[in-house]
């Protein structure tokens, strides 16, 4: 089974008033997306799902703030 992540990004450009959560599947982004006033929401969907949080890379684009695997 492949890979599957969520990243969560604060007011991306196609989203400026929202939290997002974007699907991933290996590299690859899926239409899958959940959307949340804050946080804070979408942390606690995750945690119910059993997810883990990995923190954001450096690298990363400036609106990643996080990945659940």
């Amino acid at each position: 089974m492949p890979l599957k992540m969520w990243t969560i990004y604060e007011r991306p450009t196609d989203y400026p008033n929202n939290f997002v959560a974007r699907q991933w599947v290996l590299d690859k982004p899926t239409e899958n997306i959940i959307m949340g006033p804050d946080i804070e929401t979408l942390r606690g969907y995750f945690l119910e799902m059993g997810l883990t949080c990995v923190a954001r890379s450096p690298q990363d684009e400036s609106q990643i703030v996080e990945t659940w695997l």
